[in-house]
């Protein structure tokens, strides 16, 4: 990531971004909380990158080198705590449930005034317990090194919907199917349809976000129905993908572990 901005202190704020803009890289000494109310936010770093629809926000720790980039309209919410103030102890990007009080939590932080009164004080305390409870989640896309790993990742980030399996792609990268099942696991700590069901989803919500029908993503996005695709989504993200760009959605039940065999 070229000139990278370095911004000390993390800001507090919203932020609206249009679908599509973009934050160029940059870094705070801060940790910083991003959460958009609306559309999907990413969130990229040298090590892959993490998504987030209305119910879940990116945990990014201070140092750490990334970009933003919006899916859909965005009301970006940022909120900068100190780099000694770390609830979860994350020394990495991860994606945090966000549930309907820590939603208002962070809304009512990030609208101002910025300040240091008994209510923000008051306010900020009960966010932090918040977010000690806060199940963490399985969203993100790593980044592979690896050049035959790295060739297959790209050939379906261009088409998510390749049938192919891991051995016929496995021939386009010169490497056996073996060798890039074990490469998946080391590189990115999943298996090959695990990773296939990241990138899906990643794209189904970049879909979603643009209005386009739920068929539509679900043929684009390789699912074998649009049933199929419901169930996968809705065990992802706790809802189902019809009911994504609703206002003030609220999540309905427990999202397990993204990244099931389809």
């Amino acid at each position: 990531m070229p000139e990278i901005r370095h911004t000390p202190e993390a800001p507090t704020r919203t932020q609206a971004l249009a679908p599509g803009e973009s934050i160029a890289a940059h870094r705070h000494d801060d940790h910083q909380i991003v959460y958009a109310g609306s559309g999907v936010l990413a969130v990229t770093t040298d090590a892959g990158t993490w998504f987030a629809p209305g119910t879940r926000a990116i945990w990014v720790p201070a140092g750490c080198v990334h970009a933003h980039r919006a899916h859909g309209h965005l009301d970006l919410h940022l909120l900068g705590l100190p780099a000694d103030t770390n609830p979860l102890g994350l020394d990495a990007p991860t994606v945090l449930a966000v549930s309907p009080l820590l939603r208002e939590l962070i809304l009512a932080c990030t609208r101002g005034p910025h300040d240091d009164t008994p209510e923000q004080l008051r306010l900020r305390a009960v966010l932090l317990d918040q977010l000690r409870a806060s199940p963490q989640q399985a969203v993100q896309l790593p980044a592979p090194t690896d050049p035959r790993l790295a060739a297959v990742c790209d050939l379906l980030r261009r088409d998510p919907a390749d049938p192919r399996g891991l051995a016929a792609l496995a021939v386009t990268a010169g490497a056996g199917e073996r060798t890039l099942s074990r490469l998946f696991r080391r590189e990115l700590g999943m298996t090959f349809p695990q990773w296939r069901t990241q990138l899906r989803l990643y794209h189904a919500l970049r879909m979603l976000a643009d209005d386009l029908p739920v068929t539509t993503v679900a043929h684009r996005c390789g699912w074998s129905s649009t049933s199929a695709f419901i169930d996968v989504f809705r065990r992802a993200f706790g809802y189902t993908p019809g009911v994504h760009n609703r206002p003030g959605r609220d999540e309905p039940m427990a999202a397990r572990r993204v990244g099931e065999p389809l």
